[in-house]
């Protein structure tokens, strides 16, 4: 592993950063998608219908329950993971250690095991249920290990985005190529050409997937490289589920979003789990499927670029309930749509769209909700509060593996279906299921979302600007770690380039009257905010338009850009430390574009407060008002109390 800290990634990285994100979706796209239907429609076939229909409904009870164990586990993978030291670093011999075996696995699952469900069912049940959880365990170490490791790829933040980006085009691919494959793949490969394959096809098609996923597991661990920062060596708790639950007990914003986000889930992991059961079952036409699936990637990223615009013009709660509108509509669209091959698309397009938009929605409250439960408990949990989101994802995820199941037996769709074979009863039941309980479920979260949540952008800024007022008064200091606690008279420099206002002449009466702290401001010339003197970053807005610094010299600081800007939400702020950082004087913390402040009619002032005043006396400036200071320039002055 590299010890020393670099910043620049080279393409090559970027690109094996984004082939291992392909693969790791693509991956994840035929272990939670085309698993179930293999196993319902070619894994048992022993002539015996009422046996087969039991083991189905036997092997997809199993998967959804090993799916929430697994949920049990995965504190202790992210724990184990963060432990392991190597010379090929913490995260990439995870990443293809558990890349290999998950996809080694998850490959065998797609066979009959050597027909031994014949043999001995129970067994059978034995063995299915060790090699899935075994594979289910090591993709989670595959799947943490490669997304935590962004952060060691780089410290630099441009970076981490640029790398993000391609990242995250390389999942939706990724993740949308499956679907394009599938059947197409599954019929060539078949040797009876029926409208749903047989088990070479699957088998040939989980071969193709499951290559892929191992070669770029494999580019990550020989074109990537970790390195060394400060930001690596202050770590976090382990985040458990029960923490979570915890954390989501106390803060009721955070519990109702969870709540209306799993309702929302289970009903969009069943209907889109069902869509190719539809197009090979109901419409006889399985490779009309991957034409949906090709729509599918290019309009989810689509919705996601228009999400600015629609979070900018309308509120969270029109945002989200106008979504699941949508996709309501679309689902009373598809239950009419029959055989009509463009009805079929059209509405599984329409109900496909809001999707990124209700996902982002909820990120957007379940950040924001860092800091209600902050301000409502007076601690701050932004690990166990930002870890909802996948675990409610997770739950949806299993609880959809295990119903999907159970409908294709009801429909009869299980092995030696045909579309033509399907009966009249077996379709009405297989709609009721696909349609009607999804639109229950979308009902349900958006009565929950309307009713409870009340966590707007504006409460949210409200919220930020009162914990400003009281952040860093309580923060005690540890004397012995201040490398000049003996020394009475301290001098504070510039964090940036500007014109030095005395803190009296702020338009903000608080921050004026000095009840934050006593301090200064600066009417900024230049965007980059720099450290004043050596510190620990104990805060970063999630709004980046403030940071809060511990110094080795014993002063608790306050920078505040601006007055409102929590309201831009991060527009035009980029931050370049993390919580728990340490910093040197001079070094880079925020940047900022001046124009977005003003161009929002908002005041663009730098304001520099002392929050522990109180240890602290005889504050003055040591330059007159107006003055043009440099960054780091010293120009004010105190004295610390005996």
């Amino acid at each position: 592993m590299d010890t020393q800290e670099k910043t620049k990634m080279s393409m090559g990285q970027r690109l094996a950063y984004a082939f291992g994100a392909f693969g790791n979706d693509a991956f994840y796209g035929l272990l939670s998608g085309y698993l179930i239907m293999f196993i319902t429609s070619h894994l048992f076939n022993s002539g015996d219908k009422a046996l087969d229909n039991r083991m189905i409904s036997l092997v997809t009870l199993i998967i959804m329950l090993l799916r929430i164990v697994e949920l049990l586990i995965d504190p202790f993978i992210g724990n184990a993971i963060d432990r392991t030291k190597t010379r090929w670093g913490h995260f990439r011999p995870w990443v293809v250690i558990g890349g290999t075996i998950s996809a080694v696995l998850l490959l065998l699952l797609f066979t009959t095991l050597g027909n031994l469900y014949a043999k001995n069912a129970v067994l059978y049940l034995v063995v299915f249920a060790f090699m899935y959880i075994t594979m289910d365990i090591f993709y989670s170490f595959k799947d943490v290990g490669f997304w935590s490791m962004l952060p060691s790829l780089t410290t630099d933040s441009h970076e981490r985005e640029k790398t993000a980006t391609f990242a995250r085009f390389g999942s939706t691919i990724g993740g949308g190529l499956v679907g394009v494959l599938v059947m197409p793949a599954v019929i060539f490969f078949s040797r009876t050409k029926t409208s749903s394959g047989d088990d070479r096809g699957w088998f040939m098609f989980a071969l193709i997937i499951c290559t892929i996923a191992l070669l770029s597991a494999w580019a990550v661990g020989f074109f990537t490289r970790e390195v060394n920062s400060e930001i690596r060596e202050n770590k976090e708790d382990t985040v458990g589920v029960f923490q979570v639950l915890k954390a989501v007990g106390q803060n009721d914003q955070l519990l109702w979003i969870a709540i209306a986000y799993m309702f929302y889930g289970i009903g969009n992991n069943i209907l889109g789990s069902l869509e190719v059961y539809y197009f090979t079952y109901i419409m006889d036409q399985p490779t009309s499927f991957s034409i949906l699936s090709t729509i599918n990637i290019f309009l989810g990223m689509g919705a996601a670029a228009i999400f600015p615009w629609l979070s900018k013009h309308f509120s969270r709660r029109a945002v989200f309930t106008g979504a699941l509108t949508v996709m309501l509509i679309a689902i009373g669209c598809f239950s009419m749509a029959g055989s009509n091959l463009a009805f079929v698309l059209f509405s599984a397009v329409l109900f496909a769209f809001p999707q990124q938009i209700v996902f982002l929605v909820v990120l957007m409250i379940i950040t924001d909700s860092v800091e209600y439960g902050q301000w409502k408990l007076g601690h701050r949990d932004e690990s166990l509060s930002l870890s909802i989101r996948p675990l409610v994802d997770k739950f949806g995820g299993a609880v959809s593996n295990g119903v999907v199941g159970q409908i294709a037996i009801i429909a009869g769709m299980t092995t030696g279906a045909t579309a033509s074979s399907i009966t009249a009863a077996g379709r009405v039941n297989f709609k009721i299921m696909m349609f009607a309980v999804p639109a229950v479920m979308m009902v349900i979260a958006i009565i929950i979302f309307w009713k409870k949540i009340i966590l707007t952008n504006e409460k949210h800024a409200e919220i930020v600007a009162e914990l400003e007022k009281t952040w860093g008064k309580d923060l005690t200091v540890d004397a012995a770690d201040q490398e000049d606690a003996d020394v009475k008279n301290l001098t504070l420099a510039s964090p940036i380039e500007g014109k030095l206002l005395a803190l009296d002449q702020v338009e903000d009466d608080i921050f004026a009257s000095g009840d934050l702290g006593q301090g200064f401001a600066i009417k900024p010339t230049d965007g980059k905010v720099l450290a004043p003197f050596d510190a620990t970053v104990r805060q970063v807005f999630t709004t980046r338009h403030a940071v809060g610094l511990v110094g080795d010299n014993g002063i608790v600081m306050l920078i505040h850009i601006g007055l409102g800007t929590v309201k831009l939400k991060g527009t035009g702020f980029v931050s370049y430390v993390e919580a728990g950082q340490k910093v040197k004087k001079g070094d880079e913390l925020i940047e900022f574009w001046a124009p977005t402040i003003l161009k929002a009619g908002l005041d663009d002032t730098v304001i520099v407060t002392v929050t522990n005043s109180q240890k602290f006396t005889n504050f003055k400036l040591d330059l007159t008002e107006n003055t043009e200071v440099n960054a780091l320039q010293e120009v004010f002055s105190l004295e610390r109390k005996d």
